[in-house]
């Protein structure tokens, strides 16, 4: 039967095992439920013990099956002992999606070196991590899908004081692209999603009621089409695309989920 009596079916997600790390944050959390909801059994990832217990109860709450795991990859060990907990609790693992990252925003020459390594190790080394850490059971089942989470800070400078925040993300897309080349043949699809401003704990302050962040708005609403600030929910279609077989001729692929704001 053609796949056209039910194109629907391409994004079937039943059954498929998900690790995604960072649940307990703001993509993370959308990341968690829109694959609990889809039917995948999840392997929930976070520092934050009584975060993540929260993101658990609802995915459970969802229907799916949940296995948490208090910890953040910040090493070779703790990453691997993330990938073989799914593998051992559910006997594969089909989708990673690295959703933790920080950001430490101050000019040049007022940061300092180790707060600009702090951003490249959340953002950068750990995403380099799992990703290194799934990939031999997704060899060997010869499938899987990796999302890693980007930005249009990526692509784009910020006057701000964002230098780490920009490399790490521009980083993130360099490794999306060297991977999707890598694993490609071996049947695994490696791509980023890159928002723009969506709501979080990281952006809170610029959807607050205040002079600055309504001039910083008024900034934003100016480059975008949509005329509006993301919410975490404007994610989902994107993981649900990236994490399923309609988009399994997409690799080392960038998807902007950014209102149009790369667009002029």
């Amino acid at each position: 039967m053609s796949f056209f009596n039910d194109p629907s079916s391409l994004f079937n997600l039943k059954g498929k095992v998900a690790l995604v790390a960072g649940a307990s944050g703001a993509f993370g959390n959308v990341a968690a439920k829109t694959l609990a909801g889809a039917g995948c059994r999840v392997v929930l990832t976070a520092g934050n013990k009584e975060a993540l217990e929260k993101i658990g109860a609802e995915c459970e709450a969802l229907g799916a099956e949940v296995t948490l795991v208090n910890d953040r990859p910040t090493s070779k060990q703790s990453s691997e002992a993330m990938a073989q907990t799914a593998v051992d609790t559910y006997g594969s693992l089909d989708i990673l999606v690295v959703a933790s990252g920080i950001n430490r925003v101050a000019k040049i020459d007022d940061m300092e070196p180790e707060t600009f390594l702090e951003v490249m190790d959340a953002n950068v080394t750990q995403s380099w991590l799992l990703s290194r850490a799934v990939t031999p059971q997704m060899k060997k089942q010869g499938s899987g899908k990796i999302v890693l989470v980007s930005s249009a800070r990526g692509l784009l400078g910020h006057p701000a004081g964002y230098t780490a925040y920009c490399t790490s993300k521009s980083g993130i897309d360099g490794m999306t692209k060297a991977l999707g080349c890598e694993l490609g043949a071996n049947g695994v699809t490696v791509n980023a999603i890159a928002p723009t401003v969506f709501r979080s704990p990281l952006t809170a302050w610029m959807f607050a009621d205040t002079d600055e962040a309504k001039k910083v708005r008024e900034g934003f609403y100016a480059r975008l089409p949509k005329g509006r600030l993301g919410e975490p929910e404007d994610l989902a279609g994107p993981l649900l695309f990236l994490s399923s077989a309609a988009s399994d001729f997409y690799t080392g692929h960038i998807l902007y989920a950014d209102g149009g704001y790369t667009a002029g």
